[in-house]
């Protein structure tokens, strides 16, 4: 697959667009050292360059701009969604960097759900219902009312997003 990056039109330019076949959003301390070591490791076998953080990230730490250009640059994205994954700030960014690049790039987003039941995340019961509601909590006290309806609402056009 990394032989099928996408060029531009012109028949001059060999560049390609993509420098990703897939970018890989999951939640580490869920699925690193199981699932998503196993994906990463199947996927590379195959000849799919594929990024994963290798890094995780430090409580407070913000998203790098390197893993945020590494989802521009992809042409697919694999959101690894377990029990934990929206509990996590840094998911969190990379969903919504994940879902402006959909529209703006035309990036390809594939949801697994990882011990999560997919009816789960899109009705928002059991832990996704738990955890949404703590991180609207948290951004309730942190930001002005006005941006948590714009940040509510962009959050779960997202959601609906991951289910199709």
């Amino acid at each position: 697959m990394s032989t099928l990056g996408a060029t531009s039109s012109s028949a001059s330019s060999l560049t390609p667009r993509w420098k990703y076949d897939v970018f890989l959003s999951f939640r580490g301390e869920d699925t690193r050292n199981n699932f998503t070591d196993h994906l990463y490791a199947a996927l590379q076998r195959k000849g799919i360059f594929t990024f994963r953080d290798e890094e995780g990230l430090e409580r407070g730490e913000s998203i790098s701009p390197t893993l945020l250009k590494a989802i521009e640059e992809s042409r697919f994205a694999i959101i690894i969604l377990s029990k934990n994954y929206v509990s996590s700030t840094w998911c969190l960014d990379e969903l919504a960097k994940i879902v402006r690049c959909k529209k703006e790039t035309g990036l390809t987003i594939f949801p697994i759900f990882y011990y999560v039941n997919p009816s789960d995340v899109r009705k928002q019961t059991r832990n996704f219902s738990t955890a949404f509601y703590d991180r609207f909590a948290m951004m309730l006290k942190a930001t002005s009312r006005a941006k948590e309806e714009t940040t509510a609402q962009v959050f779960e056009r997202r959601l609906e997003r991951t289910e199709t």
